[in-house]
């Protein structure tokens, strides 16, 4: 045997080796590598919010609860002014009764070096929901082991929390994260509840996830319109279905349906929503047209939201749903309709906005569309590889189609197996740390702010600014701009001209003549 033959047979070994290894893993040890690196991208996003400061609507929203709160030091006052200006607004300006109570308490209110509290629990919030709802879909519906079902939602948050649409809007700021992030959270939760009640064969366990998630849904319909209405469609689908399917279940779905219909009902028709209505200039389309168009930027959303690092986590994934799917004993007998019924959710989102005020596109609102869309991804992957691998050797014309489908791309994925998922993570890997632009991913965008001590000059000068804000001998406060400041803290700052509508929330805030910011 010549020089070149051994070193042939050792790189055939070395990759027999390598391969015998990555399909020796097992989902246990997969799904506890994915959420250490999700722990670990979320780090730098938590040591972030320790320089996190209120802003924008923080103020406008929160002046007459820190109002009571310094007079009174009372919780239960600041409580009760929180909740008659939820109803003031309810009557003059909006009718999210529940968001609006909730933003009205904010925790710098109470005390101002508080803010780091507010990436705690927005991520806290909202990727526990997305992962309980979709690990229950995915062990419960789809039949998916618990590991495997952990791995996948690590890898999909892991994604999600680097791609973003906008995360200062859905991580740092109050306002923002509590009237749309918090308030998707806390449907996650409702569904997983009504989702988890229709598969209960326990009756005191039905009875109990039924209250749980009437409750929830009472805070939901209270919350933005995008979230409320993408409520009222997905569990009246559960009602209709609980209908044809088990009707003892009709209950489990029709009692949380009702209650969130009811304070969806309370929500949409607020005194409050025609005042503002009649204020704002930005005049919506038709109702079918926004239906209509509401596919059109679904798509435009859809492209945009699956960049290369997406394509690469989706690609790593294949191998191991197909492993995953082809093992349950569901049926997935319904792939097209579980599309279309994917599709219609993402676009009946966009809905709303286009409808009140003819745009798409909202950032803030963007977050939850981009996180459901994400899901939908995953669920509908999972669903029609499922759908695929039980169908090889089908007998009617679309069960053949499907069965040479499944059965070359059930040999393709088995054949390439956890190289594959090793060699597409790894490409993940080197994207997320060696782009070039270090604010295209947020976990890279908030070290950088660290390291180079944007974080730290831009909070010290914040808290400059509040000092000054909170000296009761200036009653006419001129404030330098920041001279850094995070990529990730995109919101707007103070301008020179002290009418504009955020200087006067600071100066109405902390009781201030006027404030402005100097010119550069």
């Amino acid at each position: 045997m010549n020089g070149t033959d051994q070193i042939q047979q050792r790189a055939i070994i070395w990759r027999d080796g390598v391969s015998a290894r990555l399909e020796g893993i097992s989902m246990r040890k997969a799904a506890v590598c994915a959420g250490i690196l999700f722990a670990l991208s979320l780090l730098p996003l938590f040591l972030l919010g320790r320089y996190n400061v209120m802003c924008i609507d923080d103020y406008n929203y929160g002046r007459q609860i820190h109002d009571t709160w310094m007079a009174t030091g009372s919780l239960l006052q600041s409580v009760q002014a929180a909740w008659r200006q939820n109803m003031d607004l309810y009557q003059g300006w909006q009718g999210t009764y529940i968001s609006c109570f909730l933003m009205g308490m904010s925790p710098m209110n109470f005390r101002y070096d508080t803010a780091w509290i507010v990436p705690v629990l927005m991520i806290g919030m909202f990727a526990a929901s997305v992962f309980v709802l979709g690990r229950h879909i995915l062990c419960r519906w789809m039949g998916i082991e618990r590991a495997g079902s952990a791995f996948v939602m690590f890898v999909l948050l892991f994604l999600f929390y680097q791609v973003m649409e906008a995360p200062f809007e859905g991580i740092y700021w109050y306002n923002g994260a509590t009237h749309y992030i918090f308030m998707q959270s806390v449907w996650f939760f409702a569904l997983a509840a009504v989702l988890a009640g229709l598969r209960t064969e326990k009756r005191a366990a039905g009875i109990r996830l039924c209250a749980l998630s009437a409750v929830l849904m009472v805070l939901v319909g209270g919350g933005n319109l995008i979230t409320g209405l993408q409520a009222e469609i997905v569990t009246a689908f559960l009602v209709v279905c609980a209908i044809v399917a088990n009707r003892r279940k009709i209950a489990v779905a029709a009692v949380p349906f009702v209650a969130g219909s009811v304070s969806f009902l309370i929500n949409i028709m607020a005194p409050g929503n025609a005042n503002r209505g009649a204020a704002d200039t930005d005049v919506g389309y038709p109702a079918v047209m926004s239906v209509l168009l509401s596919f059109y930027h679904a798509l435009v959303f859809i492209i945009r939201w699956t960049p290369a690092f997406a394509i690469l986590t989706w690609l790593a994934l294949l191998p191991v749903l197909w492993k995953l799917a082809k093992k349950s004993d569901r049926d997935f007998g319904h792939p097209w309709l579980v599309t279309a019924g994917a599709v219609c959710l993402i676009a009946a989102m966009f809905t709303p906005t286009l409808y009140a005020v003819g745009m798409a596109g909202l950032s803030r609102v963007d977050n939850i569309i981009q996180m459901v869309y994400y899901l939908c991804l995953m669920l509908t992957t999972t669903y029609w590889l499922g759908c695929l691998s039980h169908r090889v050797g089908g007998d009617e014309e679309d069960g053949r189609t499907k069965g040479r489908v499944g059965a070359a791309l059930g040999h393709f994925l088995e054949a390439a197996g956890m190289k594959m998922t090793a060699v597409c993570a790894c490409l993940v890997l080197v994207v997320w740390v060696f782009t070039a632009d270090k604010n295209t991913y947020a976990s890279v965008s908030a070290l950088r702010s660290l390291v180079n001590g944007e974080a730290q000059t831009f909070y010290a000068e914040a808290m400059e600014r509040h000092a000054l804000y909170e000296d009761e001998t200036v009653p006419r406060v001129e404030v330098a701009p920041y001279s850094a400041r995070p990529a990730l803290f995109d919101f707007d700052d103070l301008s020179a001209d002290e009418n504009n509508w955020l200087n006067l929330a600071v100066a109405w805030y902390y009781h201030k003549e006027y404030v402005r910011c100097l010119k550069k």
